[in-house]
């Protein structure tokens, strides 16, 4: 890709995320990751981990500060599990993908021919990259107000259901439902380098759902989340 046509991809990037950079650079380096970095023999510095690690720590302040508003009958040990069920692997890399930050990641040949564009672990960590780079670019009042509108927002709204099997669990047990939940392997498609599980929902004898991902378990997520939002539909 010419610098011309990477440049205009940064900017379709940026109205996918809401968030125009003054320092394009900012954002270029936490796209970089370090299996890019290490085949064009760039610095270490140069990928994109301790951009991560910075918006690491803006993201679980200012979900520390969501959560605290936003529950206030909660303890705090209840705090901290639903702050780390919004800052987890799984549901940022769902948000990642959620803005197509995959299709926009520079790496090594190795890394994305074995499907790193969608690996939860890459996306997620990108993310966190991407709330460091706006944290200098801009300040934390651009920071904050990225993490409410791509993370947040989608908490508020329903869209995502941090570890929906337990979530799921507790609610057929609080219908006093003594029928069992069990998971299914229904297909399993692609390349061992990049699969798609497809898993099924059983409550007692009865397919409730289906649920689709890169791994089983991701899968059984997925159907889970879908069994739930059938739940709270009737």
């Amino acid at each position: 890709m010419s610098n011309r046509n990477y440049e205009t991809s940064l900017t379709e990037l940026e109205n996918k995320i809401g968030y125009g950079f003054k320092n394009d650079d900012l954002l270029l380096h936490a796209l970089t990751h370090s299996s890019y970095a290490n085949e064009m023999n760039m610095n270490k510095e140069d990928n994109n981990e301790r951009l991560e690690f910075l918006g690491d720590a803006v993201l679980e302040l200012v979900t520390s500060e969501y959560v605290y508003n936003e529950h206030k009958h909660l303890s705090e040990g209840d705090l901290t599990k639903l702050r780390a069920s919004i800052v987890c692997e799984q549901t940022l890399s769902y948000c990642a993908r959620d803005m197509s930050i995959g299709d926009y990641l520079l790496l090594g040949k190795g890394e994305d021919l074995s499907g790193g564009r969608e690996r939860e672990s890459i996306l997620s960590d990108t993310l966190e990259a991407i709330i460091g780079a706006i944290y200098l670019d801009g300040g934390f009042t651009n920071a904050k107000e990225f993490i409410k509108a791509n993370i947040h927002y989608k908490v508020e709204n329903k869209e995502l259901f941090f570890d929906s099997k337990t979530i799921l669990q507790e609610i057929i047990q609080n219908d006093n439902n003594k029928q069992k939940i069990r998971y299914k392997l229904i297909s399993e498609e692609g390349p061992d380098h990049n699969k798609s599980f497809t898993m099924a929902l059983f409550i007692g004898n009865n397919q409730v759902s289906l649920g689709v991902g890169k791994t089983k378990k991701a899968a059984e997520q997925e159907a889970a989340m879908q069994a739930i939002k059938r739940l709270q539909n009737k």
